[in-house]
C-alpha cells in the first residue's frame, strides 16, 4: 500500500549523477554521460543517454511510497494495455523478465524514451479521439482488480487529508478553525455527491489523467505516469480534461462520452461526482504538500505553499466548491 506518512527527509540525497548511471550500468547499459533530470517531484525521473543507441528513461521510486508489490501492479497495467496494442510506455524487462531493480537504497525501472509534444485539447474531434482511448484503457481496467494500490474515496482523498494538515501546524493558527470548517462543509457536500452517484463501479485508473501526463505524437495521445493508478470511478479520468466555462466544459464531455462509450459503457450518474472529485483533489493536493515539506526539493518548488496567502485562497476555493457541488451536474450536450 501507499504509505504517505513515512519520513522523507532527503529521501533522494544519495542518487548522485554517479549513481543513477551505475544503476543502468548493472543492467547491461553503457551510459554515455549524458544525463537530464525530467519534470517529476514525487520520484525521480531521468533521461540518461546510452552508447550506440537510443537514450533511456530511468524511473526512480521515492523510498517508502510503494510496496513493491503495488509497482508491481502498476507494471502488470500498463503491460496488459501494452498487449491490447494501446499506446502506453510499459517498463523494459531487462533481466529475466523483471521490470522493478534495485540498487544500493533505490529501486527503479527503465522505460524506452516516449518522444510527444503537449496536447492542444481543442475541437470536438480530439475529445472523441480521446475518449475512446480512455473508453479502451477502461475496458482493460475492469477486467482485474487491484489488490495493493488503494482505492480513490472520501477517506483517502478527503478525510485522511485534512486531518494531517489539522493535525499537523501547517494551517497558521489564526485561519485554522476557518480552514476546518470549510473543509468539513465541502466533504459533507462530497458524501451528498456520492449518494447522487448510486454505486458507481470501481476499476483500476490511470488516476491522474491530466493533459500533463498525455503526450501527442503523429499517431495520436500516448499516455504516461501512471504511478499514481489505483482503483476508482471512471469520471476520474475524464473530468481532469475539461477546462473553461460551463457550456464549453459540456461541449467537451459530449466529445469524450461520444468516443467512449464506443468501448465501454458509462453511467450518467458519475456525472455528480465531477466537482466531487475536484474538491477531494484540492484538499489532497494541499496535504501532498504538507508530508513532502521535508523534502528540499519542494520548498523550491513550491515557494509559495504554508503561508497565510496560501491557505486563505483555500478557504475561498473550498467555498466555491460547495457552490458548484449544490449545482446540477454537467450535462454531456451535441
Amino acid at each position: 500500500m501507499e504509505s504517505m506518512n513515512t519520513p522523507n527527509t532527503k529521501p533522494f540525497a544519495g542518487l548522485t549523477p554517479d549513481c543513477v548511471m551505475n544503476a543502468l550500468e548493472t543492467l547491461g547499459f553503457c551510459c554515455d554521460g549524458r544525463l537530464l533530470a525530467l519534470n517529476s517531484y514525487e520520484n525521480r525521473v531521468y533521461q540518461v543517454g546510452i552508447e550506440d543507441s537510443p537514450p533511456l528513461v530511468a524511473k526512480f521510486y521515492r523510498p517508502g511510497r510503494w510496496t513493491d508489490a503495488a509497482i508491481m501492479e502498476e507494471h502488470g497495467l500498463l503491460n496488459e494495455l501494452a498487449s491490447h496494442e494501446l499506446p502506453v510506455v510499459p517498463p523494459l524487462p531487462i533481466r529475466d523478465g523483471q521490470t522493478l531493480y534495485k540498487f544500493e537504497s533505490f529501486r527503479f525501472s527503465v522505460y524506452p524514451k516516449q518522444a510527444g509534444r503537449a496536447p492542444e485539447l481543442n475541437g470536438r474531434e480530439t475529445f472523441e479521439r480521446m475518449g475512446r482511448l480512455i473508453g479502451r484503457i477502461h475496458a482493460v481496467g475492469a477486467l482485474r482488480c487491484f489488490g495493493e494500490r488503494p482505492s480513490l474515496n472520501i477517506s483517502t482523498f478527503g478525510e485522511e487529508p485534512l486531518d494531517y494538515l489539522l493535525a499537523n501546524g501547517f494551517v497558521p493558527p489564526d485561519l485554522l478553525e476557518a480552514y476546518r470548517s470549510v473543509a468539513i462543509h465541502a466533504l459533507d457536500r462530497v458524501r451528498l455527491c456520492f449518494e447522487r452517484s448510486g454505486s458507481p463501479r470501481m476499476l483500476r485508473l490511470h488516476g491522474d489523467c491530466y493533459p500533463g501526463n498525455i503526450l501527442w505524437t503523429n499517431d495520436g495521445p500516448h499516455f504516461v505516469d501512471f504511478d499514481d493508478s489505483r482503483t476508482g470511478p471512471a469520471i476520474q479520468d475524464l473530468w481532469m480534461l475539461l477546462a473553461g466555462e460551463r457550456d464549453e466544459k459540456e461541449r467537451q464531455l459530449s466529445g469524450l462520452l461520444s468516443g467512449y462509450e464506443c468501448f465501454y459503457e458509462f453511467d450518467r450518474r458519475e456525472l455528480h461526482l465531477i466537482e466531487a472529485l475536484r474538491t477531494l483533489r484540492l484538499i489532497h493536493y494541499s496535504a501532498w504538500l504538507a508530508r513532502r515539506w521535508d523534502d528540499p526539493a519542494f520548498p523550491a518548488a513550491f515557494p509559495w505553499f504554508n503561508n497565510a496567502r496560501y491557505w486563505q485562497d483555500r478557504i475561498l476555493e473550498l467555498r466555491e466548491q460547495i457552490a458548484l457541488m449544490d449545482e446540477p451536474p454537467l450535462n454531456a450536450i451535441p
